[in-house]
C-alpha cells in the first residue's frame, strides 16, 4: 500500500492539478470518467471503512454483514474493492483492471450502482503508470473526520465536474450549470423542510447538491429533502448518480437515463420546488408526436423549440403551492414565433409569473449569450404583480472569458424578491421594478426587465451644464492640436526616407 504522506493536499485545485498528470494520455471524455470514478471509489471506500472499524470496535462480528451498511446509507464495498486493496496495487501493470473488477464488484453488491461506474480502466490509451501515480494522490488524501474532511470528496467531485466543462466547452455545458446561477436560483427559491425538489433534466445534479447545502445551513435536516430527477443522456446520468451518492443524498433520478417529454420517470409527482437548467433552444425535440399532451395546458409549444414545453412539463409537475426556478436564453422573453407569444400571454394572465432575473453574459462555459431566470409560482404572495431585476451589470470575471456572480450579488437579488414577496420592494431605476398585469400587458407580454426597470440614474456632479460644456471642447481642441502635430511629424519623417504623402 502506498504510504501515506506528511503533506496532505486537502484542496480541489491542488487535487486537480496534480491529477491531471493524466492529461494527454487520454481523450478529454475518458479522462473524465477515470477521474470521476476515483473519487467515487475513494469515497464509498472510506465511508465504509469507517462504519466497518466502528463494528469491529463493537466486538459483535457484524463487521461483514451488509445489512450494517444499509441500515446507515452506506454502500458495502466487497474486500477486492477496498481502497487499502486498490493502494497496494499502485505501481502494478495490473492496476486498470483492479480498478475496473472493483468497480463491477460494487455493482453487484449495491443493485442501485448497477450499470453506473466507469471501467474504462483497463484501456490500453491509459498509461498504467501514470494511473498509479494518480491512485497515490488520492490514497494521500486528507480523510479525517472533521467537517473540512467529511466534505472533501464532494467538493472535489463538484470542482473537477467544472473544470472538465470548461475544458469541453459546449459539451461540458450538458452536465455543469456554474455554481453561482445554481446558488441564485436556490437563493430565491428556498427549499424548506419536508419538501419534494425536482430537476427535469439535472445534469451531474449541481441544484440538488445546493439545495441541500442552503437547509443544512439554515438549520435544516438534510435527509428531509425528498430528491426527484432525470437526464436524458446516459454519461450525465453516471455521473448525477455518483455526485448524489457522494454527497449523501438519497435521490430518486428513475432507473435509467431517459428522454423527460417522451419518458416522463415522475409523471405522477408534484413537487414544491422545481429548479432546471434545461438545454438552451432545444429543437426538433419531438413536438410532432405529443401535440395532444396534457401538459400543454397554456399552449402546443413549437417544433422548432422546447423552451416553452420545458416551462409547461415544470407547470405541470408542481404542487398546489409549488414554485420553479429555470434558467432560459433570452429570447424567450419576447419571441412570438409559432404560437410562443400567446403561450406566455396566457401563463402570464394565470398569474404565474413571480420574478424575472437578467443575468449577466459569459456566465457559462458552453456559450457567451446572455440568459434570464424566470420564477414561476402556484400561488403568489403578491397577486397580479411580477418583480423585474436587471442584474447584467452584476458579477465578476473570474478570468479573461468567464465571470461568475459573487455571494454578495446572490444576496442581493435574493433579498430583492424577498422584499418584492413581503410587499417592502422599492422601485430602483435601473436595477427592479414591480410591474402589475396591466403593465405587462401594455408591454405586449413582453418580459425584458429592461422595459420596466428602466435607465440607472446618473449622479450630478454639481458642474454646470455650461461650465462643462467650455471644459470639454477646451480638453477636445487640445487634443485636436496635439493630433495635427503628431500627423506632421510623422509626415516629415516618411517624406525624409522618400515616402512622402
Amino acid at each position: 500500500m502506498a504510504e501515506k504522506n506528511n503533506a496532505n493536499i486537502g484542496f480541489e485545485k491542488q487535487i486537480w492539478d496534480a491529477a491531471c498528470v493524466l492529461w494527454g494520455h487520454i481523450p478529454a471524455a475518458e479522462y473524465r470518467k477515470v477521474i470521476i470514478g476515483l473519487i467515487f471509489l475513494r469515497y464509498i471506500s472510506s465511508a465504509f471503512e469507517k462504519r466497518y472499524n466502528e463494528l469491529v470496535a463493537e466486538g459483535e462480528g457484524f463487521e461483514e454483514d451488509r445489512d450494517e451498511y444499509l441500515a446507515e446509507n452506506i454502500f458495502f464495498v466487497p474486500e477486492k474493492a477496498r481502497w487499502a486493496t486498490i493502494a497496494s496495487a499502485a505501481h502494478t501493470p495490473e492496476i486498470g483492471t483492479i480498478i475496473d473488477d472493483a468497480m463491477r464488484a460494487i455493482e453487484a453488491e449495491n443493485k442501485s450502482l448497477k450499470n453506473v461506474l466507469p471501467k474504462n480502466f483497463a484501456s490500453p490509451d491509459l498509461d498504467k503508470r501514470v494511473l498509479g501515480d494518480v491512485v497515490d494522490l488520492f490514497t494521500n488524501m486528507d480523510m479525517s473526520d472533521t467537517e473540512e474532511g467529511k466534505d472533501l470528496l464532494g467538493r472535489t467531485y463538484e470542482y473537477c465536474i467544472a473544470q472538465f466543462a470548461a475544458y469541453e466547452g459546449v459539451k461540458g455545458g450538458e452536465f455543469y450549470t456554474p455554481s453561482s446561477i445554481v446558488k441564485t436560483i436556490v437563493a430565491i427559491l428556498k427549499p424548506f423542510n419536508n419538501c419534494r425538489v425536482y430537476d427535469p433534466c439535472c445534469g451531474s445534479g449541481g441544484m440538488f447538491v445546493q439545495s441541500v447545502k442552503f437547509l443544512q445551513a439554515h438549520s435544516g435536516n438534510r435527509r428531509s429533502i425528498s430528491v426527484y430527477g432525470q437526464e436524458s443522456n446516459a454519461d450525465t446520468w453516471k455521473m448525477a448518480k455518483m455526485n448524489m451518492a457522494i454527497r449523501g443524498i438519497d435521490a430518486d433520478l428513475g432507473p435509467n437515463h431517459g428522454d423527460t417529454f417522451f419518458n416522463d420517470l415522475h409523471r405522477n409527482m408534484r413537487a414544491d420546488f422545481i429548479m432546471a437548467n434545461p438545454p438552451f433552444n432545444l429543437s426538433n425535440w419531438g413536438q410532432e408526436k405529443l401535440t395532444d399532451d396534457v401538459r400543454w395546458k397554456y399552449g402546443t409549444p413549437p417544433a422548432g423549440n422546447a423552451n416553452y414545453a420545458w416551462i409547461q412539463h415544470m407547470i405541470h409537475h408542481l404542487a398546489p403551492n409549488g414554485k420553479f426556478g429555470m434558467v432560459l436564453a433570452n429570447g424567450a422573453l419576447s419571441t412570438q414565433t409559432g404560437g410562443e407569444g400567446e403561450i406566455r400571454k396566457n401563463i402570464i394572465e394565470a398569474d404565474l409569473v413571480e420574478a424575472i432575473v437578467a443575468l449577466p453574459s459569459n456566465l457559462f462555459y458552453s456559450v457567451t449569450i446572455p440568459v434570464t431566470l424566470w420564477f414561476v409560482s402556484k400561488n403568489k404572495k403578491q397577486k397580479g404583480k411580477t418583480v423585474f431585476i436587471d442584474a447584467r451589470k452584476m458579477g465578476t470575471m473570474k478570468d479573461r472569458i468567464h465571470r461568475e456572480l459573487t455571494d454578495e450579488d446572490i444576496k442581493k437579488i435574493g433579498d430583492t424578491v424577498a422584499a418584492f414577496q413581503d410587499g417592502k420592494l422599492e422601485n430602483v431605476a435601473g436595477f427592479c421594478a414591480v410591474a402589475d398585469l396591466q403593465e405587462i400587458a401594455k408591454q405586449d407580454y413582453i418580459l425584458t426587465p429592461g422595459r420596466y426597470v428602466g435607465v440607472e440614474e446618473q449622479e450630478d456632479d454639481g458642474e454646470p451644464f455650461e461650465e462643462k460644456m467650455a471644459r470639454l471642447t477646451g480638453e477636445l481642441s487640445e487634443l485636436f492640436a496635439q493630433s495635427h502635430a503628431l500627423e506632421e511629424e510623422i509626415r516629415q519623417k516618411l517624406g525624409a526616407i522618400g515616402y512622402g504623402i
